[in-house]
């Protein structure tokens, strides 16, 4: 992309950031009638008018229900689609509305909306046109939520969602050139107050950005930043990767793995703490049922599994007589157990309801 912020997109520009889509049999675009996302339509628009054989583009518009301006923001998005050729739809989140977190849920109802479309639609991917902004912006509310180094990665370019891939082209574009590019193009675009409103932590944090930019941290930077992180992030996995396979042939033939997952202790606590946490992450979101587990909880867990281990290490040559567990512990609806020098990690019996 062009170093000057300011400048609008060109046409070989615009092919460098779809390039890797042009197999795909469909792509749903996600448009708000915002800057970034009307760009995204035209931009995209424009790149599959340059080769013949070219994916479908269908325009997809959720109505979250929560402004009154939203369905006419959606008819003005359905009015430049047709302009461009493209076909569009709008999508409605029903039902009532949570009165706290607000945005998680309307962002959980969008991707479900527009996963269940593309779907439907035989698309491969939805398009959504989150920028270096946007980017930097996600890097400072993690980091404000103590999030590890996987949350600090911020958003990837690709992910897959919903059997769905998540598509971000604009990734590494500035918000300022995308409205450059509709300026010079004369395409209009819809203003959407909730983007500034304070009672929201997004808009808030959007507001300290220039005296962050005045002291060095500009959204290039954070960017680049999460940038990098995301890079050491694709090495520990690797390195959590090797180990689970280490453990794992260290284990071949063991019977508790048919109830879950165990590891031998002592070589479990020989691992970087960092590989130790990923691995039970691994195993408590794999075998639970109430839900990914929280990092803050895993690493207490972890401080008690290597205070046990520790503890255990002259005894854990020999299984205790009577099989008696050191630590039980259950999180996320897994049962983590360390008894006879093995940690087990399994399904927690269902809790019974307070009526019995």
């Amino acid at each position: 992309m062009s170093d000057d912020d300011n400048s609008p997109i060109s046409a070989r520009e615009a092919k460098q950031l779809f390039a890797g889509l042009k197999s795909a049999p469909a792509l749903v675009l996600a448009v708000s009638g915002g800057p970034d996302s009307v760009a995204l339509m035209w931009l995209a628009a424009r790149w599959r008018r340059s080769f013949s054989r070219a994916p479908r583009l269908l325009v997809v518009t959720v109505d979250h229900g929560l402004r009154p301006e939203a369905a006419r923001e959606a008819r003005e998005v359905k009015r430049l689609a047709a302009e461009l050729g493209l076909p569009h739809r709008t999508l409605r989140w029903r039902g009532e509305k949570p009165k706290t977190g607000l945005p998680a849920a309307a962002r959980e109802a969008r991707y479900r909306l527009l996963a269940e479309t593309a779907r439907k639609a035989g698309a491969s991917h939805v398009l959504t046109a989150h920028t270096r902004d946007d980017q930097a912006e996600t890097l400072l509310m993690r980091m404000l939520r103590g999030s590890g180094l996987a949350g600090l990665s911020a958003m990837a370019r690709l992910s897959t969602r919903d059997g769905v891939v998540l598509a971000r082209p604009l990734l590494d574009v500035p918000k300022s050139q995308l409205v450059a590019t509709l300026r010079r193009a004369k395409i209009g675009f819809a203003d959407d107050p909730t983007n500034r409103d304070a009672n929201f932590t997004r808009p808030r944090l959007r507001a300290l950005l220039p005296q962050l930019a005045a002291e060095g941290g500009d959204a290039r930077s954070l960017a680049r930043l999460a940038s990098r992180l995301a890079r050491a992030n694709a090495a520990v996995e690797v390195l959590a990767d090797g180990a689970e396979r280490f453990l794992r042939l260290r284990d071949r033939g063991d019977a508790s793995q048919a109830a879950g997952r165990s590891f031998e202790a002592s070589a479990f606590a020989l691992l970087p703490e960092e590989v130790r946490l990923r691995l039970l992450l691994r195993a408590i979101d794999a075998l639970g049922h109430e839900g990914p587990a929280e990092l803050g909880k895993v690493e207490t867990l972890l401080a008690a599994l290597d205070r046990a281990i520790a503890a255990d290490r002259p005894a854990s040559r020999r299984a205790p007589a009577n099989g008696r567990a050191i630590l039980k512990q259950t999180l996320a609806g897994a049962l983590i157990s360390l008894a006879g020098g093995r940690i087990h990690i399994a399904p927690a019996p269902a809790r019974r309801s307070k009526g019995r």
